[in-house]
């Protein structure tokens, strides 16, 4: 199956909501097999992130994918988004879901959420993908912090706003969901080293070489994991999985779906 083909295939037909934690929260399921939960980045829904990888990790997964507050089709609520609330969300969806142990592939902002469940939640989790993540501010360049503090919406990626739009036709809600985005960032503070190494799950740790942090960065993230593996990979942010603000080519995109089958069912 070629990734047009795969892409052609997309639909939220199978999408269903739970009440989670005072919030709506949107899921999709598709495949079968070992449970595989998607998380997105920031400002983002499901097929933004994960849309050209999806078809192909369902054939050989379960695949949960999630979309988390404010992002999407799911709500609100009245309260700052955070990584730890956004970990919490996701296991209790999983535990409505009768789910016990499942692995976890987060991109971006949802790779911070991803290692939060780990953290918060070490039962639940059977492998761990962190694609694109950071725990330290100094791991990105100082000019990504300045321009967040004074980010507007026009600054959002227009893709990413047309995916919102798409499926909520409302400006109110996309300025609400870039608000919660951006105070989360604006506000982020170095995380703990040794909550990080609390973690035990098998781990691959995934950038780009020209990513927003740096990969001397991502080394010192890999590090810190006891069953860690590493790969930094050509090209930019989201590149290596064809998110919707990039353009790479369909080779890498088959190689890192290969890499991620083959961590995701290596003994």
């Amino acid at each position: 199956m070629n990734l047009n083909t795969m892409q052609a295939q997309q639909t939220g037909s199978n999408g269903k909501y739970a009440s989670v934690n005072g919030i709506n929260m949107y899921y999709e399921i598709h495949g079968s097999g070992q449970p595989l939960v998607l998380i997105h980045g920031g400002g983002s829904t499901i097929y933004a992130t994960f849309g050209k990888i999806l078809p192909a990790l369902a054939k050989y997964n379960q695949v949960i994918a999630v979309e988390l507050q404010a992002h999407g089709h799911t709500s609100d609520r009245n309260a700052p988004s955070s990584f730890e609330q956004d970990a919490d969300d996701v296991a209790a969806l999983l535990k409505q879901l009768n789910i016990s142990k499942a692995s976890f592939f987060g991109f971006s902002n949802g790779g911070n959420t991803a290692m939060q469940v780990a953290i918060r939640h070490p039962n639940l989790v059977n492998r761990l993908i962190i694609a694109s993540s950071m725990y330290r501010r100094d791991g990105i360049p100082q000019v990504f912090w300045d321009g967040m503090n004074h980010a507007t919406i026009d600054n959002m990626p227009k893709q990413l706003r047309d995916a919102y739009l798409k499926i909520n036709n409302d400006s109110a809600g996309l300025m609400t969901m870039f608000k919660r985005d951006a105070v989360r960032m604006q506000n982020f503070k170095d995380w703990n080293e040794a909550d990080i190494k609390s973690i035990k799950a098998p781990t691959l740790v995934v950038a780009a070489v020209n990513d927003v942090m740096t990969p001397e960065h991502t080394v010192a993230l890999y590090r810190l994991f006891s069953n860690g593996q590493l790969a930094i990979l050509p090209g930019g942010h989201g590149d290596y999985l064809g998110e919707i603000t990039t353009s790479a080519p369909p080779e890498e995109i088959t190689y890192v779906l290969s890499l991620v089958e083959l961590f995701l069912h290596s003994k």
